[in-house]
């Protein structure tokens, strides 16, 4: 059976075994070439969980957020389990271009922003105006008539 190293603390053990994935990073550090082999394999499986998913569906996250957290986690066991940090810049150029494939045709609404019209806007200056001048005024007021007294 396959075993995580001690050392391998990135390593989810539980899924490493499942995946079969539960390595030991080597020594030298981050193994780039063999992790570029690796994640095309959690390419694969979110393909196959993606075709689960209408097409006119896969700009929904909810209608998939399952099959992307896994697709996520994939790429980070991946990624640690031959040394690397996650994420780094090659690992975010293979799901950016997992995200073309799959993401292209959403758009993201931008609302436009307007200022509100200027019976709205103009209250909405000039009432915490006049608030200010008010109270500056009742603490002046105040604080004279507290003098007098004295």
């Amino acid at each position: 059976g396959l075993h995580c190293c001690p050392e391998a603390r990135n390593c989810h053990q539980t899924l490493g075994i499942l995946l079969g994935t539960c390595e030991c990073p080597p020594v030298s550090g981050c193994n780039e070439k063999r992790m570029l082999a690796m994640l095309p394999r959690c390419g694969k499986t979110f393909a196959e969980m993606m075709k689960k998913v209408e097409v006119w569906k896969w700009c929904n996250l909810s209608e998939f957020i399952v099959y992307y957290e896994s697709f996520t986690n994939c790429t980070e066991v991946e990624t640690n389990v031959v040394g690397c940090y996650w994420p780094n810049p090659l690992a975010q150029s293979f799901i950016t271009g997992v995200h073309r494939r799959y993401f292209h045709n959403c758009s993201v609404d931008r609302q436009q922003w307007q200022d509100p019209p200027d019976e709205i806007l103009i209250p909405l200056i000039v009432v915490p105006i006049l608030l200010t001048l008010a109270m500056t005024g009742l603490v002046v007021w105040r604080s004279k008539r507290a003098a007098q007294v004295v």
